[in-house]
């Protein structure tokens, strides 16, 4: 068959001859098959959509960038901070949980202390705004003014208590200025407060005045230590009657302190027990994850870091000893108090002036129980929470017993208030001639009780 004829059947859709050559050369058949396959297909047209190869990539899916990306890192950052702490965090971590590349998240944000930064100073930020009188505020009474900056206060914690605890234990790792700037609008929130305090009731001095706002602040922020459940109204409400409660007490006059009171010295022969000393100083002054087992050896006069394996098997194994022996202080005093009282308001009065005693004779360990108990190994902190678990159950029946009007869950609010009190004053006035343990014990009396002890 010639050229022209070959054309012409092509253009009749007959069969065409194969050449020779291709009829001889298999190779050179398929390629032939091969391109009378795609001139079918050709003819075919548009009409008749042809298959995908199997072996070509899907589709590419286009996914566009949310408008809101910085605010969702932001707000997922500061969850991931709010439950396992700034050292317990990652940037990777975060990028997972945003389902982003690492790349992604750097070119918002240059650092896990950015975002970390930028949750502590949004916190502090919305405390200075919740304290913040509307203009017309001025033709308020005392009392309404309070009520209101008081109200404000609480719905602020309540929206963040997942990140609260933040400003309360991880703020030691900001900068030095950036911890400034936090301190400062800290500060003028609790002035703001106690000022107001003074203007209902003027016959308290400002140093009265400063320790019933830290008190007040210490109450409701104490939201964000524990994961104790009431609905919003019933959780604000007694946060509020709280704040009034300790608006309204009548504190102990300050008394003349006398010599200050020196703890006892540990021999250099007890070694496990200075050890456990230095350490627990040192987590306070540094935080846990920035001491090193060479920094305890080094407090404790001791030549070498593998000396302290002698008597602890780790740094974490030293903080849970540390955590065990709080607990046991605690939950220790219970059955005593209990088994020598005539009523259960006696039995918690008790409780109560034992707490504060142990809590000022070590006042660094009830600090770094609450802000270092993330870094407690595994089946040592499970431990530890049924502990506390049982501590606040037995606080818990007892206050229940001397205020039936309370349910359970508001009982536990005020028992877990009342243990953040004694931590936060401790932590606020140093000096005990401006908060001393009658006027503490007090506090957590009245936060308790609602009022002076029955």
């Amino acid at each position: 068959m010639n050229v022209e004829e070959r054309r012409r059947a092509r253009a009749d859709g007959a069969a065409v001859p194969q050449p020779e050559r291709a009829r001889r050369n298999p190779a050179r058949r398929a390629v032939t098959e091969r391109q009378a396959i795609t001139l079918s297909r050709g003819q075919r047209g548009a009409a008749q959509p042809t298959e995908q190869p199997a072996g070509d990539p899907p589709e590419r899916v286009i996914r566009r960038r949310p408008k809101n990306r910085r605010a969702q890192i932001a707000a997922t950052s500061a969850a991931a901070f709010g439950s396992l702490g700034y050292h317990g965090v990652s940037m990777e971590d975060i990028a997972t949980r945003l389902g982003i590349s690492s790349a992604a998240l750097y070119r918002h944000y240059p650092s896990k202390y950015a975002l970390f930064r930028e949750e502590l100073l949004r916190l502090s930020g919305a405390t200075v705004a919740a304290v913040t009188l509307p203009e017309e505020a001025a033709e308020w009474s005392a009392e309404r003014r309070l009520g209101h900056v008081i109200d404000a206060v609480i719905a602020e914690t309540i929206a963040n208590r997942p990140t609260v605890a933040l400003v309360r234990w991880e703020r030691r790792y900001l900068d030095d200025t950036d911890r400034e700037t936090l301190d400062g609008e800290f500060t003028r929130a609790v002035a703001v407060v106690r000022d107001l305090i003074g203007e209902l009731r003027p016959e308290l001095s400002r140093r009265e005045r400063g320790v019933r706002s830290v008190a007040i602040f210490s109450v409701i922020s104490s939201i964000g230590d524990h994961h104790a459940t009431l609905p919003v109204k019933p959780l604000a409400a007694v946060l509020n009657s709280a704040a009034w409660t300790i608006v309204r007490a009548d504190l102990p006059a300050p008394e003349p302190v006398s010599d200050t009171h020196r703890a006892a010295e540990i021999p250099q022969s007890f070694k496990h027990e200075l050890l456990l000393k230095k350490a627990v100083e040192l987590f306070h002054e540094r935080g846990y994850p920035n001491v090193s087992v060479e920094d305890i050896a080094t407090a404790a006069d001791l030549s070498a870091a593998s000396a302290v394996y002698r008597y602890y098997r780790s740094k974490s194994d030293l903080l849970a000893a540390a955590f065990r022996r709080a607990a046991d202080r605690v939950s220790g005093a219970i059955g005593p108090a209990t088994a020598s009282s005539n009523s259960p308001a006696e039995a918690l009065a008790k409780l109560i002036d034992l707490y504060v005693a142990g809590s000022f004779a070590e006042r660094e360990l009830t600090f770094v129980y609450y802000a270092e108990f993330g870094h407690v190994p595994a089946e040592e902190r499970t431990v530890l929470r049924n502990i506390q678990r049982l501590i606040v159950a037995e606080w818990v029946k007892l206050l229940v017993q001397v205020r039936p009007e309370l349910s359970e869950g508001q009982a536990r609010i005020l028992v877990q208030a009342a243990f953040a009190l004694v931590v936060d004053l401790g932590r606020a006035f140093h000096d005990d001639r401006i908060c001393p343990q009658d006027k503490v014990i007090r506090l957590l009396e009245v936060t308790l009780f609602g009022g002076p002890r029955p």
